[in-house]
């Protein structure tokens, strides 16, 4: 089947039928396939300062306005209303939409495919094109709208629409871009976006008001004593979660290069590379590991929905290493096992004084202590998130083991494990 192209502005029909909508992004001065064109984006600051885009759809109604958040489609709400348009995931420079016209919500004459520079930290002139592609049912593009960004001053912008025409349903390239980035684009669409509330005058009798118990944020740290502890369902999700491990320098004071763990091991120089991963279990019975060793660096924003940022090998980065897992998405998973393992050295559990730490948005932090270490042993399950009935119970657990397989034995994960190498 042949494919229209469309430039800015132009439109084509489009069967009314299940549709599958994509984006891809095209950063510039590097030609790369186009499945790895958004990592490159994400991973070449000195081309791309912080650039994150983020692809949405909004469901409008014959005024171009959204009705509620329903109509509002992304990746932290991937299946508002009754599903007939759908965020199915993304990948590298890559979003996909599932839409479903003959059962679009009634009133629903238009859906709006977005796009956005996080915070806007750059423009889109930083990209080479935006193109949006079309497929039928049957996954064969009926056309394709790419749009030029060079020189685009522009922080979000209006890829495409779907829009109904007299009983047909049509697609028009638009391209219409907004400097200020998310809020007037949002804005356009008739989304309310609140300003910061301006200090107001002291009114000139103030009534007195009750002394609210402020939320404490003050780190919570799990041991022996305490091991468990349970964050209350939110209808909004959990936001971003992070779980940092961290551990002591052990250099003495004259030392500056001997890396994070220089001078651990009885005088010698020679650290070792304290790695953090974890086993996950979806609810729709996936299992799989995230971490480092075989180059398993996982995806925030698209399944399984945890990230590995980075791999610190030396020790040299003092803020150690995180686990980034979408809170969005808790109801996708069962529980999560966090680990960290030596995968260089020699194990001192003692000395290196290991700490994992997890932030969540308004909550405290939690702290949990690799203690009770055995030399003998380079494997330490830190903790289990669990998924219960939509809470998110953290379950202390540092336990020592061999290694992989010893430890998925032990909670029965059930994965098939073989030597690797980063």
């Amino acid at each position: 089947m042949s494919v229209t192209q469309l430039v800015a502005g132009a439109n084509c029909p489009v069967p009314r039928e299940k549709l599958h909508v994509e984006v891809l992004l095209s950063p510039a001065q590097v030609s790369v396939p186009r499945e790895k064109l958004h990592v490159e984006v994400l991973l070449s600051p000195a081309q791309v300062s912080g650039a994150e885009v983020d692809i949405s759809a909004f469901a409008l109604t014959a005024n171009g306005k959204v009705r509620g958040d329903d109509d509002m489609v992304f990746y932290g709400q991937p299946r508002p209303g009754n599903g007939s348009v759908a965020f199915v995931g993304n990948s590298a420079g890559r979003a996909e939409f599932a839409v479903d016209l003959p059962n679009v919500l009634a009133g629903t004459e238009k859906i709006a495919f977005t796009a956005t520079i996080h915070e806007n930290r750059t423009n889109f002139g930083a990209f080479t094109n935006l193109q949006v592609t079309v497929k039928n049912a049957a996954g064969q593009a009926v056309l394709q709208a790419t749009l030029p960004a060079n020189g685009m001053v522009e922080s979000a912008l209006i890829l495409g629409e779907l829009y109904l025409r007299q009983g047909a349903w049509k697609f028009r390239a638009v391209g219409q871009g907004f400097a200020g980035g998310l809020k007037p684009l949002a804005e356009h669409f008739g989304v309310e976006i609140s300003d910061p509330t301006p200090a107001a005058a002291p009114p000139v009798t103030p009534p007195p008001a009750p002394a609210k118990k402020p939320i404490s944020l003050s780190k919570v740290t799990l041991d022996k004593a305490k091991p468990r502890v349970s964050l209350e369902k939110k209808t909004e999700g959990f936001g971003e979660i992070r779980i940092n491990l961290n551990w002591n320098r052990g250099q003495a004071p004259a030392a500056k290069s001997g890396g994070l763990l220089g001078g651990l091991f009885g005088g010698s120089n020679k650290g070792m590379d304290l790695d953090v991963g974890c086993l996950y279990e979806q609810r729709d019975g996936t299992i799989s590991a995230i971490q480092a060793l075989g180059n398993r660096f996982g995806s925030f924003r698209s399944d399984p929905y945890i990230e590995l940022k980075g791999d610190d090998r030396t020790g040299a980065i003092s803020e150690g290493e995180w686990l980034h897992i979408n809170g969005q998405q808790w109801q996708t998973f069962k529980r999560i096992l966090v680990y960290a393992f030596i995968y260089e050295g020699a194990p001192n559990w003692a000395q290196t004084d290991g700490v994992v730490t997890i932030y969540v948005p308004n909550e405290p932090p939690l702290e949990i202590r690799l203690t009770e270490g055995s030399n003998s042993l380079g494997m330490c399950a830190v903790l289990v998130l669990e998924n219960v009935n939509g809470a998110l119970q953290v379950n202390r657990e540092v336990r020592y083991f061999k290694g992989h397989q010893e430890m998925d034995q032990a909670y029965h994960w059930g994965l098939n494990w073989r030597a690797g190498a980063k």
